[in-house]
């Protein structure tokens, strides 16, 4: 029950003991199990002070968000974990490179997969491809969805399953072992938003309305409950090498009832990174956090990002998106590659590439979609142009496979 309970809440939360004693108990972000903080003692004396304090400022935690969360001495690293309580870890000697600890990650990197014969870059790698959301009857939950009158609707997670079945073939010709996260419009996870409404009533504040608590549980369902599952099968059962994550963009645009499409049309990547200190007061992003920085993964997942996304950008011709929230950090040498926190990006525990090219509500967005998937090339709007779905898999095949061809002479 204890379990259940902090699974449920989001807030921090004090049980009384046997004893009578009040024991602190771990805060954690919806539906997130409590984390178990013994791991941390298998980097003890094995990591480097200077990387960590580098991969804190560039990638995870820039500005000093992690502060009063995670403490870097001049021997040792302080993590907080559960309430008050610390933990303290042992820097490396000074002079002594750092690694991931061995058995730490099941992913390898391209340099320690050894040289590919020759048109088979991709042969021994592991790609799971997550088509992001839903289909199907989900789609308008998630508001992913759209339509012009009577036209074809655009919904991003039919749109992304296409690709994903494009993609695999393509990757699996190149000599990868590919895995979708999902092969049609069904959830992954068991839960559904009634069974989830005590959790997302238990995250309101304020005046709690019937609509609120539907709306919430929906949330609950789309947005956590089904990454989570998605996540438990990438980690415990495929154990890829990488994870793509395939995803299509969206501007604001006014009224819903009334759409009107944009001009806006772009394309950026996101690996993980930049926490907020707000994002790591909770106990379960904290250690997830730590654990991406401790086993290295920015070091694989910005030069994959950064490939990928830029044959993406040669193949569609699409210029690069510009955030201007605090909720993400531009990394790397070009213009397209954020760090930002996102659930599946920090639960996957490998080097994921998460892509959001093309606006899915601007005109020549629309009009492909409209066009559906075909082979050879059209006209539109003046340009020549393959298949939407047709270029953006072409795109990922091509940065993957640049990728692995150079990683893996190394």
């Amino acid at each position: 029950m204890r379990v259940r309970l902090v699974t449920l809440l989001s807030a921090a939360l004090l049980l009384v003991g046997l004893n009578g004693v009040e024991a602190e108990v771990a805060r954690v972000s919806p539906l997130a199990p409590p984390p178990d903080w013994s791991w941390l003692e298998e980097y003890q004396r094995k990591l480097n002070r200077n990387e960590v304090l580098l991969a804190l400022e560039e990638y995870y935690a820039p500005g000093g968000s992690a502060a009063g969360y995670v403490e870097v001495g001049p021997s040792s690293l302080r993590v907080r974990t559960t309430g008050e309580s610390w933990k303290e870890l042992f820097f490396l000697p000074e002079g002594e490179a750092g690694g991931a600890v061995e058995g730490g990650r099941f992913w390898r990197k391209a340099a320690e997969l050894g040289v590919a014969p020759a048109g088979k870059p991709l042969l021994g790698v592991r790609i799971a491809l997550d088509p992001g959301h839903l289909g199907g009857e989900w789609a308008q939950m998630e508001a992913r969805y759209f339509r012009m009158g009577t036209s074809r609707p655009v919904t991003e997670g039919d749109l992304t399953l296409r690709v994903a079945k494009r993609l695999k073939p393509q990757l699996e010709k190149l000599g990868a072992e590919v895995v979708l996260l999902r092969t049609s419009d069904r959830p992954s996870t068991p839960d559904r938003p009634d069974t989830l409404r005590t959790a997302a009533a238990a995250d309101l504040t304020g005046s709690i309305s019937e609509e609120r608590v539907r709306s919430h549980s929906e949330l609950f369902f789309y947005r956590i409950s089904e990454i989570r599952a998605r996540a438990r099968l990438v980690n415990e059962q495929i154990r890829p090498d990488l994870v793509v994550c395939l995803h299509f963009n969206a501007e604001e645009w006014g009224e819903p009832e009334m759409p009107q499409l944009v001009v806006h049309n772009h394309l950026h990547a996101l690996m993980n990174g930049c926490y907020s200190s707000r994002e790591l007061a909770f106990e379960d992003i904290r250690s997830e956090m730590l654990d991406q920085l401790f086993s290295k993964t920015a070091d694989e997942a910005l030069p994959l990002n950064e490939t990928v996304v830029e044959a993406l950008a040669e193949e569609s011709g699409l210029p690069p998106f510009t955030y201007f929230s605090n909720n993400a950090r531009r990394v790397g040498s070009g213009a397209y590659v954020y760090a930002r926190n996102l659930l599946a990006n920090r639960l996957y525990r490998a080097p994921v590439v998460f892509l959001e090219p093309y606006v899915m509500n601007s005109e020549p967005v629309w009009k492909r979609v409209q066009l559906g998937d075909y082979s050879g090339r059209r006209i539109v709007n003046g340009v020549s142009c393959k298949s939407l779905v047709a270029e953006y898999a072409d795109g990922v095949a091509d940065g993957l496979a640049r990728y692995y061809s150079t990683a893996r002479r190394q």
